[in-house]
């Protein structure tokens, strides 16, 4: 489930954003070709604007002129003196000369030259500058983009109309766009690669990523697969022995039956205790863990729970010790159930798991600083606790191997201690008590 999830988030994350890099890429694609292209033009226009100035103030046109001025731009010229062709286009672009046969006519330099003049006839037909004044001297040019149906190549092209009195010449400059086109594929085919490379890096970025972000979901499922295995087997343990003990009854006697009935009513008590620890974790999990807080005295719980794990200890040949400040503590604002059930908790635990002339002690200390921060320490000369089990011993069911086969601990305890003081926005925690022993620190802010 979770690496189909992994799987399907990789591919939301990734093509996501995928999506949105290539719509941009597009975007700018289509602003820079246009720049281009506009750019392009406006540099053209100014070049024709500036060979007009130059046939304005010259009285005829050269073929050195029009060779320098192809070599310079990469232009295509093509000039006719009323409507005849320069020699410099017959030999050089392949147009027919005067008289030449029609069937010869199909050459690449005439046939361009008919193609851009059609285009121009279409567009600007209307605009034609006619003169019938022999003194008149005039100049018109237009642009206009043309493409060649015959070779599908593009240009910028300009019409430049000389009139001279009964002179009419004209001069067609053709600006190919093969090289601005070229220079836009190979703009394309970067973009193509660049958001290939991105798109892959996006892949694994976003696979690392999102299983970062599953990886506690999937902790947590696991827990709570961990939680229920655990629950329906500690569950099991007491209601087998209540089916067995009740099978017993059946054959037993009078004086047998009292025996059974009391390991009935164990049983059942250990079964409610366990219930009340589950719903009590399923109260925080979901929400809604009642926390009652007022205002209380803190040596006041730890007094009542001194006096209520004495005789206990008294029974266990332990040792149990209370430490208060000398002087008066502020009140704490809390929930005082809540925290005395902490208090019972972590010394049962240590009254559990501590063998016979061991020493518990509960202190308790307040530091007085901007808050008050009191610290509530429970330590004994037990068994302790290995640094490896140190950070799971909070984890629900969870229980260190020496402890696994004592008797009414279910390890719930200490995750129920953590949420209440977790709840309070406290911190609990455990270290060694040298030489042998633990010492469980809670910390709480007034």
């Amino acid at each position: 489930m979770f690496r189909k999830a992994h799987f399907l988030f990789t591919l939301l994350c990734a093509g996501t954003t995928t999506a949105i890099m290539i719509f941009m890429s597009l975007l700018y694609l289509q602003v820079s070709e246009n720049s281009l292209f506009k750019n392009h033009f406006a540099s053209f226009r100014n070049d024709i604007s500036t060979i007009t100035s130059t046939l304005e103030q010259s009285t005829y046109i050269s073929m050195q002129w029009l060779a320098g001025l192809e070599a310079r731009n990469s232009y295509l010229l093509f000039v006719t003196d009323n409507d005849k062709p320069f020699l410099y286009n017959t030999l050089k672009n392949g147009v027919k000369k005067s008289g030449q046969a029609d069937d010869e006519s199909d050459l690449p330099g005439q046939r361009l030259l008919t193609e851009s003049l059609q285009a121009y006839d279409r567009m600007f037909a209307s605009e034609a500058v006619i003169s019938y004044d022999s003194s008149y001297f005039g100049i018109h040019h237009d642009e206009y983009e043309f493409t060649s149906p015959s070779t599908g190549e593009s240009y910028y092209s300009s019409l430049i109309d000389i009139e001279r009195g009964q002179t009419h010449s004209r001069i067609l400059i053709l600006n190919p766009l093969a090289g601005l086109q070229a220079q836009i594929t190979h703009q394309r085919l970067l973009f193509l690669l660049l958001d290939l490379l991105a798109a892959l890096a996006f892949s694994v970025f976003s696979w690392f990523f999102t299983g970062r972000l599953l990886k506690p979901l999937q902790l947590n499922h696991e827990n709570q697969m961990q939680f229920i295995a655990s629950a329906s087997h500690e569950l099991r343990t007491p209601l087998s022995v209540i089916l067995a003990t009740n099978e017993c009854c059946t054959t037993a006697s009078p004086e047998e039956q009292d025996g059974f009935f009391q390991t009935i009513r164990k049983e059942g008590r250990r079964m409610n205790t366990l219930i009340d620890d589950l719903l009590t974790l399923a109260h925080s999990d979901t929400g809604r863990f009642l926390i009652e807080k007022k205002e209380v005295e803190l040596d006041t719980l730890c007094t009542n729970a001194y006096e209520a794990f004495e005789p206990l200890c008294r029974q266990k040949h332990l040792t149990l010790s209370l430490s208060l400040p000398d002087v008066p503590l502020p009140r704490l604002v809390c929930d005082p159930d809540r925290i005395a059930q902490v208090l019972s908790i972590l010394l049962h635990n240590a009254v559990s798991y501590t063998p016979e002339n061991g020493y518990v002690t509960l202190a308790l200390t307040c530091r007085r600083d901007r808050k008050n921060l009191f610290e509530i320490t429970v330590s004994d000369t037990g068994v302790g606790i290995p640094d490896s089990d140190k950070k799971r011993i909070f984890s629900r069911f969870y229980r260190a191997e020496k402890s696994r086969s004592t008797k009414g601990h279910f390890g719930l305890g200490l995750s129920i201690a953590y949420e209440i003081i977790s709840a309070h926005h406290g911190k609990i925690s455990v270290q060694d008590n040298h030489p042998c022993g633990s010492i469980f620190v809670v910390r709480l802010i007034g």
